[in-house]
């Protein structure tokens, strides 16, 4: 089999970034990798996931359970995986991901009362690597940014950008939980951390950038 690294993190963490970052980086030094990015925006199979983001089924996320809006995305990982990388990945190819099932404990767990947290856990690996048998990733960088640099940094680049925020990114609240829940996840499921501020400052994208990229080779050589 090959490897899956995943970079994960919350709404407004860099993660786009660091991802060019670390893809070209890797292109650099002549390793060969393909890269995944959830959701597939573009792709029929996440037609359930633009409708619940876009509000048909509610005005705030947590008019969706979390069982429920988690499968959609599943759904959208299972047709990525069967038509696009399954035989490349067990073939022995590397894969670097922008999200996977990770964001579904990021994301949908926030919506949970906190005792019922490490249950969602269990039942969600169970449900994505053991009943629909998506590979298991064999690294998960979690970006952890501070949730008022995030929010800083998302009405930013909303306004650079003039891009509309969905029904998660425009929901204070609901950031501030999934920071929450971020942790949670990272304490039960053994992903290692990345912090992107120090004394209340962002670190630069450099520093960043070289701390994932060296996690990253020390994962690919290991």
């Amino acid at each position: 089999m090959g490897k899956l690294i995943v970079l994960e993190g919350t709404d407004g963490s860099g993660k786009s970034t660091q991802m060019e970052r670390l893809a070209a980086h890797l292109e650099q030094d002549g390793v060969a990798f393909r890269r995944l990015r959830y959701p597939r925006y573009d792709c029929e199979s996440s037609a359930l996931i633009r409708s619940y983001l876009g509000g048909a089924f509610g005005e705030k996320p947590e008019d969706v359970n979390a069982y429920a809006a988690s499968t959609f995305y599943a759904v959208d990982r299972f047709a990525s995986y069967a038509e696009d990388w399954k035989e490349y990945y067990a073939a022995g190819g590397v894969l670097i991901a922008d999200r996977y099932t990770t964001s579904n404990a990021v994301h949908q767990d926030s919506k949970l009362p906190h005792a019922e947290r490490e249950d969602f856990f269990r039942w969600l690996y169970d449900f994505e690597f053991e009943k629909m048998r998506l590979p298991k990733p064999d690294l998960v960088l979690l970006l952890d940014m501070p949730i008022d640099l995030a929010e800083t940094l998302m009405r930013r680049r909303e306004a650079d950008t003039h891009t509309h925020a969905d029904i998660h990114e425009k929901d204070d609240d609901y950031l501030r939980e999934c920071r929450k829940a971020a942790s949670d996840a990272a304490a039960f499921y053994g992903w290692e951390r990345v912090q992107c501020a120090a004394g209340g400052r962002l670190r630069t994208v450099e520093e960043i950038h070289m701390e994932i990229y060296r996690r990253v080779r020390e994962c690919l050589e290991g």
